[in-house]
């Protein structure tokens, strides 16, 4: 079964988080709330939304995942940023080849780590500079980019497209046209 690690903070976007977690779920694939925050599987989401996650980072096996997901926020983006057993995770994700996707500031996570490097990525246009500098390919027309084993978009609109380009990747195209169809959302 195809896991799902989508990672939370104080400060995260929750429409990042949430709507991801819950266009993955629909489609049958494992997409569990991981807080990053010790001792506490609560989180206050950047518009004070008290999001209660399903585990703590402290409590899994990162590796029994398949994709490891990041929302952003700015405060969030810093939380997650300082994880160091998340950001030790995402580089070993990405040099297995295995999945990591992120979107709105949390792509500059990726980008800090080397990890967008020659890679086509987007992210929240505010972020775009920070993105170019750090050797990402950028790319402002498309709201959701993958790019080999990673996913990248743009911000909290992009929200939906995000979780679909995550369902195409775990699944194949038609499977995200289909689940686009479902929730009305067009592709």
């Amino acid at each position: 079964m195809t896991k799902v690690a989508i990672f939370i903070a104080d400060g995260t976007e929750e429409t990042e988080a949430i709507t991801p977690a819950d266009i993955l779920r629909r489609a049958g694939i494992t997409a569990d709330l991981i807080s990053v925050k010790e001792g506490s599987n609560t989180i206050t989401a950047s518009r004070g939304v008290v999001i209660t996650a399903d585990m703590n980072i402290s409590d899994i096996d990162i590796d029994s995942y398949d994709m490891l997901v990041l929302p952003g926020g700015i405060a969030g983006t810093n939380n997650l940023k300082a994880a160091t057993k998340l950001t030790d995770a995402l580089v070993r994700f990405n040099d297995l080849g295995k999945g990591v996707a992120a979107i709105c500031a949390a792509p500059t996570i990726l980008s800090s780590l080397g990890l967008l490097n020659g890679v086509k990525a987007t992210c929240n246009p505010g972020f775009w500079d920070t993105l170019r500098s750090d050797g990402a390919d950028l790319v402002k027309d498309e709201i959701a980019v993958i790019s080999g084993n990673k996913i990248t978009s743009q911000a909290m609109g992009t929200s939906a497209a995000f979780g679909l380009a995550m369902l195409e990747y775990l699944t194949d195209r038609e499977t995200a046209l289909d689940m686009a169809d479902k929730i009305c959302y067009k592709l």
